[in-house]
């Protein structure tokens, strides 16, 4: 009775957790939301730290942030975020149609 219970390791999702989370997301995943959170603190332009972090063109970084923005397992994993960046975007495509159209966007 005074003996403590043997331990069996450590909780099944501890190890996961240290070198990458099991949420569904890819590191570059991880690393576009965690740029797209701070991107401001880079300096010089967005495009330019784009191309330098990711090696990608601005292009194609923002078809892949798109795409990324309307995973659930992104939404999971910052909902503040995905939420502001899919706001932005529907913004956007909101003034793209008025001016398509010929109005003033409201």
């Amino acid at each position: 009775m005074d003996a403590p219970a043997a331990s069996t390791g450590p909780a099944p999702s501890a190890g996961r957790h240290a070198s990458a989370p099991d949420d569904g997301l890819t590191r570059r995943d991880r690393e576009i939301l965690a740029f797209e959170r701070q991107w401001w603190k880079y300096a010089g332009a967005k495009e330019q730290a784009i191309r330098e972090l990711f090696d990608m063109s601005a292009t194609r970084y923002y078809q892949v942030l798109n795409a990324l923005v309307d995973r659930p397992e992104a939404h999971a994993a910052d909902p503040m975020l995905v939420k502001r960046l899919r706001r932005l975007r529907q913004t956007r495509q909101r003034a793209r149609a008025a001016r398509r159209l010929g109005v003033e966007p409201t």
